[in-house]
């Protein structure tokens, strides 16, 4: 059982003398309201005895009585008024410590500051669809390249190659025309100087194409956006195919330019 402190007793005799003063009774009479002054609170308008006339704070009286309940081993409900509840939750509130996190092992942390993610860790860009050169891309291409061999030894078994007859060195044919893989040259031989016609032009062709890459460094694989690549290789596709066609229908004897649908077609596939 929780002993009341002195000072607080002696206040309370005190105001129990003058309630029973006030009531004209003697203090002894007063004697016996004690437990119920001592207990709790009297109800608001109640008598002579009443909390609000007693000097000792209803929150010691509220916080003895439950002390006594919780020593006897009964849990005990305590109406508080609502001017004391909120001071005292108020007071609770002011002096309670700041909450600390208890981590593993009832260790304390404190949180010293908040990083944002972005500053410590190295976020990537999205994945893209990539696979390695060895094995996946060459073992592509080598299937890829069997199957194009396989293709041709069949087509030759059953396919003759249009083969002319053995050459006469004293009847040339009239025109002499190259295989049409090379009619492109050859027809820049008319045009051009053999320097010019045969090293530069080539010549240049192949490095600009060797610099696409490194020009059009656009990894995106929708043709919107590759516009460059798609302008360079309309541009060499078609000039090679313009010179092809030129010296294959409309060069005839002397490799001189003729229009095939009158003077009819020089050319053997």
């Amino acid at each position: 059982m929780t002993e009341i402190p002195e000072h607080l007793r002696k206040r309370a005799e005190e105001a129990r003398a003058k309630a029973a003063a006030a009531a004209g009774q003697t203090p002894a009479e007063a004697t016996p309201a004690e437990p119920a002054a001592t207990d709790a609170p009297a109800p608001p308008g109640g008598g002579a005895d009443s909390a609000a006339e007693s000097r000792i704070p209803a929150h010691l009286l509220e916080r003895s009585k439950a002390a006594r309940g919780k020593a006897e081993g009964a849990p005990t409900e305590v109406a508080v008024p609502a001017g004391v509840a909120a001071a005292a939750a108020g007071a609770a509130v002011a002096t309670a410590p700041p909450p600390v996190a208890a981590g593993p092992g009832g260790h304390t942390q404190r949180l010293l500051t908040v990083v944002k993610a972005g500053s410590i860790q190295d976020v990537r860009a999205t994945p893209v669809d990539k696979v390695h050169v060895w094995p996946h891309l060459l073992l592509i291409e080598f299937v890829a390249s069997l199957a194009c061999t396989a293709f041709v030894f069949i087509f030759s078994a059953f396919v003759n190659a249009p083969l002319l007859q053995l050459a006469n060195i004293n009847r040339t044919p009239n025109p002499s025309k190259a295989p049409w893989y090379f009619l492109g040259l050859q027809e820049l031989l008319t045009m051009f100087h053999p320097m010019v016609a045969g090293v530069t032009i080539p010549g240049m062709g192949i490095f600009v194409l060797m610099l696409a890459p490194y020009i059009d460094r656009n990894p995106s694989n929708k043709p919107e956006d590759r516009k460059f690549a798609i302008v360079l290789f309309t541009i060499f596709l078609m000039f090679w195919a313009v010179l092809v066609i030129i010296g294959s229908f409309f060069r005839g004897p002397g490799f001189n330019f003729v229009f095939p649908w009158r003077a009819g077609i020089f050319f053997d596939l």
